[in-house]
């Protein structure tokens, strides 16, 4: 009797499906290049590295289709582009943290999602605990909450517990001392969300200040050239981002 060849996961198969075609035949209603300008998701994500965000993995679908593209709905652990609720203008990246309806809330730090602790190798902290940031929702409001995420709490907080209502996304970064994300100014809507990143194409070592201010443009591409084989982190070229599964 003969044996089966052991395939590859689906999942597996269907990522680098994907990231072949965006590479190669991407455009805007595919994909799209964002740069993370910020330290808000080291060490998964760090400030320089250029992505790709798959822009068709969280559209609509219906039947048909649905089985003709990897649509998929956002999970929790999912990295997520979104368009900034407070400037629609902006883009933020995140880890989807809760979905609707998940009950949520920090104690010292540790995540409880739905009653049970979760265990997040990928965090990352900088400073002393904070009183309200690290036992969220149930500490007192500190300094540094937009009225939107004040709004949250009033509505959206039932025995110490934020319940995520229909059709919003709890999200935080995982330098979890230096993320402006849902503890601080709320819900991401679904119709707010743009994508996966799928892929880093490009890692250069810069600052923040350095994507935010490059100063003249001619003097700034000249930079980035001369310094291209001395700043250009290549461990990190072509590395997918993944991932992590949250209960």
């Amino acid at each position: 009797m003969s044996s089966k060849q052991e395939q590859p996961p689906r999942g597996f198969v269907a990522e680098w499906s994907v990231t072949f075609i965006l590479l190669l035949f991407g455009t805007t209603a595919l994909a799209q290049a964002f740069v993370i300008p910020s330290g808000s998701m080291e060490e998964t994500l760090l400030v320089g590295d250029h992505l790709l965000v798959d822009k068709l993995a969280y559209a609509p679908h219906d039947p048909v289709t649905s089985n003709l593209l990897p649509y998929s709905d956002v999970k929790r652990g999912d990295i997520i582009v979104f368009r900034y609720p407070l400037d629609i203008r902006q883009n933020f990246v995140k880890r989807a943290m809760g979905v609707p309806g998940d009950h949520i809330h920090l104690e010292n730090r540790r995540v409880f999602l739905n009653g049970h602790p979760l265990d997040e190798p990928y965090t990352a902290y900088t400073r002393p605990p904070s009183t309200y940031a690290d036992n969220f929702p149930r500490s007192p409001v500190e300094y540094g909450v937009f009225p939107r995420g004040e709004q949250m709490l009033r509505e959206n907080v039932q025995n110490g517990e934020l319940v995520v209502p229909p059709g919003y996304y709890f999200a935080m970064g995982d330098n979890r001392d230096n993320s402006s994300d849902s503890r601080f100014w709320g819900l991401v809507p679904r119709e707010n969300i743009i994508g996966k990143p799928l892929i880093i194409y490009w890692s250069y070592d810069a600052t923040t200040d350095d994507l935010v201010n490059p100063g003249i443009g001619v003097s700034h591409l000249l930079d980035m050239l001369i310094h291209f084989p001395t700043k250009t982190r290549w461990s990190r070229t072509f590395r997918l981002v993944r991932p992590y599964p949250v209960m």
